[in-house]
């Protein structure tokens, strides 16, 4: 998951004062519905010390802030969101709202709360990091894989637009052309691919920085290019259908940076604007200006536009337009999108097919 945020900006010029002008968009909000999770994952650390839930009263004072924002897109995130004792009445409050929901979870409690999910979640993204049960536990630090799938071709039946987002690393690099046909098998929409990020420890609550295995090493970088063009030979109609979310070239991306990691590539350059566009809201209620870069300390007690037009978050998100953070440097998950044609945009979410 790696969603972003900023400060309510115009999408014909530049970021406006969050002083309530008229003209204000903030498309894209993630809301963190908790901070605790119950996977086991080597690459984050809220399953550590995560205690925290949202509260659906924290959600509903901000609906007021959310319409003036001319919200469309409500991420329901975390740490795990079905966590939350009232993901439901949330993600009910928001959509009845007017509000599109789209759910990114790890799956663990996909299939008990299935029939809920389907419902209310626009879009439903599942987080998986292997097509097999090993390669899936070394991972995920459970035994869960069959429980996981269980759950996606539990909403997948009920209707819901179901994608997959695999987080590629030394771990699961090998399965890269299996991933493919294991969405196909559970019958997902799409299927996407990020590096695994050892760079920030913010955005996965990590303690220790140390990224230990988690990159490939110079050895592995034939391989996975090998995979990377079988993968254009094989399924050019699953690239061309956007099944497979990235291109070819963006793929290569992911290889060019997992070099870069080893001195033997520049790091990809990155083009994003997501803090122009979109916010991220803590389980702490804290603003951040996406979802690698804390924010500033300001949370949305006084609301959102309050939070978001704070000075210090004025001069942050200067700060990120100006290229002047580092993590954007080294960002695995740079989203760009036309500032003409926000107001189009679903931000990835597909359509559900109705009967």
């Amino acid at each position: 998951m790696t969603e972003v945020m900023h400060s309510a900006a115009s999408l014909d010029g530049p970021a406006p004062s969050m002083g309530g002008a008229a003209d204000a968009r903030l498309p894209l909000v993630t809301f963190y519905l908790t901070d605790r999770c119950n996977s086991r994952c080597v690459t984050c650390d809220y399953w550590r010390h995560g205690r925290l839930d949202v509260s659906l009263q924290s959600i509903a004072a901000l609906l007021p802030d959310l319409r003036k924002l001319h919200t469309r897109v409500a991420l329901l995130s975390g740490g795990e969101p079905l966590m939350n004792p009232e993901w439901r009445a949330i993600a009910a409050l928001l959509r009845d709202a007017g509000l599109r929901v789209w759910l990114l979870t790890a799956g663990l409690a996909l299939a008990k709360h299935a029939a809920d999910a389907a419902a209310l979640c626009e879009t439903i993204t599942v987080s998986l990091d292997g097509t097999q049960a090993d390669t899936y536990r070394a991972i995920r630090g459970l035994d869960a894989f069959d429980k996981v799938c269980e759950g996606i071709r539990a909403v997948v039946s009920r209707g819901a637009s179901v994608g997959l987002r695999v987080t590629l690393q030394r771990a699961n690099y090998p399965e890269l052309e299996r991933f493919v046909g294991l969405a196909h098998e559970l019958g997902v929409h799409q299927v996407s691919f990020l590096a695994v990020d050892v760079a920030n420890a913010h955005a996965f609550a990590r303690e220790n920085v140390n990224a230990g295995d988690l990159p490939l090493a110079p050895a592995d970088l034939p391989r996975f290019a090998a995979g990377i063009d079988a993968l254009e030979r094989y399924h050019a109609q699953d690239f061309h259908s956007g099944f497979i979310a990235e291109s070819p070239q963006k793929l290569r991306r992911i290889h060019q940076y997992f070099a870069a990691i080893h001195g033997l590539a520049d790091f990809p350059a990155v083009r994003c604007n997501a803090p122009e566009f979109s916010a991220v809201v803590g389980a702490d209620a804290r603003v951040s200006p996406c979802f690698f870069i804390p924010g500033t300390g300001v949370d949305t007690r006084a609301g959102l536009i309050n939070a978001l037009g704070e000075p210090s978050m004025v001069a942050q998100r200067a700060r990120i337009r100006d290229g002047e953070h580092a993590e954007c440097a080294r960002c695995v998950c740079s989203m760009w999108r036309d500032p003409r044609r926000l107001a189009e945009t679903g931000f990835g979410l597909k359509e559900r097919a109705h009967a």
